[in-house]
């Protein structure tokens, strides 16, 4: 039997659920004039500051709209920078497919699924597959096969522009890679 004080969490306030605490909680307000929205993206009220402002999205948005990174730079100053910014991000590009997204594993664009959704084909379908695909459907639908059928020709129009689409994708990444 339990007495009806008695908590489950054996004395590890860690082991509670979130929210489960009664004290309350601190909420930044955006310091933009007005705003009532919480402030909880931080800004510098001026370069090499400590002091912030924290906005909410909207105005921490607004705030940054104008401010070039690069001021008072020459152009072959700013190119460097650019230049190291680029080689010191490239993890972060290389990470981008692992957010969330629609099928596949974030390496194909949504025209490209689109495209291999017409092809009937996988999302990790390589490129002389696809090839196969498109000649194998496109055979059954040339206009020199079925002349004067409305419907064969728009089918095929469709996987020739899904054809496309895969095939620049593939040299981008050729010549990107």
């Amino acid at each position: 039997m339990s007495r009806a004080g008695r908590s489950n969490d054996w004395g590890f306030p860690r082991w509670r659920g979130y929210g489960s605490s009664r004290e309350a909680t601190t909420v930044r307000i955006c310091d933009r004039h007005g705003c009532e929205e919480p402030g909880d993206c931080p800004a510098p009220k001026a370069p090499n500051s400590n002091e912030r402002w924290y906005f909410c999205q909207a105005h921490a948005a607004e705030y940054n709209r104008k401010w070039d990174y690069f001021e008072g730079l020459d152009k072959a100053e700013k190119a460097a920078r650019a230049k190291s910014e680029r080689a010191e991000s490239a993890g972060y590009a290389e990470s981008q497919h692992y957010g969330w997204g629609g099928s596949g594993d974030g390496s194909r664009s949504a025209d490209e699924m689109r495209a291999l959704d017409v092809l009937e084909l996988e999302s990790d379908a390589d490129f002389p597959t696809i090839k196969k695909a498109w000649r194998e459907k496109a055979k059954t639908v040339h206009p020199d096969v079925k002349p004067g059928d409305a419907e064969a020709a728009a089918e095929f129009q469709k996987l020739q522009v899904a054809y496309e689409v895969l095939k620049a994708a593939e040299e981008r990444r050729e010549w990107k890679g």
